[in-house]
């Protein structure tokens, strides 16, 4: 069952990716994400749907637009397939508490997070190509998260009866939130307050999973952007003044203090011979 499910969350992500495709080149933009249709760039003919099919399509035109013979950027296959691998992983990871439960408020909640943890995969591929495209963590998709992860969290733990992981996503959201703010006033040339905001987003999925989660998730976006950023001093590709978007760092981190937070969290503990618990 769990690799049906994983089938299924996957050719989800493929057809989320053909959107997130056009949420990362409009929404910078100022444009609607569903409205006009999707065009050819070059000889603005309309795409049809079969011209439009995740992946395949770009593979039977051979990247090439159907009318006009331009070509497709590669991104836009690479995008609806990282994101179909992407939410099968999410399926594979958090399907579980759903196909397992034995309670209608077990398997709601299973549901809820499911859902929730697909919706952090989308704008984790949106908000980070955009970061490196343009600089910037669009408000249109970071604020609407606050209450996307709200409710969908507040039902679940609803539906289970529980809210104590309820109120540690809050602290936690909260308290990524001050700390990115804080630092973002104390140096504002290396901190946006895009990243901020987006911070309390991160915050509230890292909060739900455990506090060993936040620590990991949280001081891993530091460790890989400075690991990211003396790799290219060392190699000339950037200098002291190069901008290097910090969202897709928090976004990595994020991700993998969701993968094996809890687990590095007790390791390093064990090293002084403490427990989490």
């Amino acid at each position: 069952m769990i690799a049906a499910l994983a089938v299924f969350t996957g050719v989800l992500g493929l057809l989320i990716g053909s959107f997130l495709n056009v949420v990362v080149y409009r929404v910078p933009a100022g444009k609607s994400v569903v409205s006009p249709p999707s065009a050819c760039p070059n000889c603005d003919s309309h795409i049809a749907w079969y011209d439009n099919i995740p992946v395949v399509s770009w593979l039977v035109l051979r990247g090439k637009c159907r009318n006009c013979g331009e070509p497709i950027s590669i991104r836009y296959p690479l995008v609806e397939l990282g994101t179909g691998l992407f939410f099968a992983a999410v399926g594979l990871g958090f399907g579980g508490a759903l196909l397992d439960a034995t309670t209608v408020g077990g398997a709601v909640a299973g549901l809820l997070v499911l859902i929730a943890f697909l919706y952090l995969a989308a704008i984790t591929v949106a908000l980070a190509l955009i970061d490196l495209d343009v600089h910037k963590l669009p408000n249109a998709i970071v604020l609407p998260s606050y209450i996307v992860a709200a409710a969908l969290f507040a039902g679940a733990s609803i539906a289970l009866g529980d809210y104590e992981a309820l109120i540690r996503a809050g602290i936690a959201g909260a308290a990524l939130l001050v700390a990115y703010f804080l630092m973002a006033f104390i140096y504002p040339a290396g901190m946006g307050l895009g990243d901020v905001k987006l911070a309390g987003v991160l915050g509230i999925y890292l909060g739900w999973l455990g506090w060993g989660t936040v620590v990991v998730g949280a001081f891993s976006a530091f460790l890989f952007a400075g690991v990211f950023a003396v790799v290219l001093l060392v190699s000339r590709k950037a200098n002291r003044k190069s901008g290097i978007p910090f969202g897709p760092w928090m976004l990595v981190g994020t991700w993998f203090g969701v993968a094996v937070g809890e687990l590095a969290f007790a390791w390093y503990l064990s090293l002084f011979g403490l427990s989490a618990k």
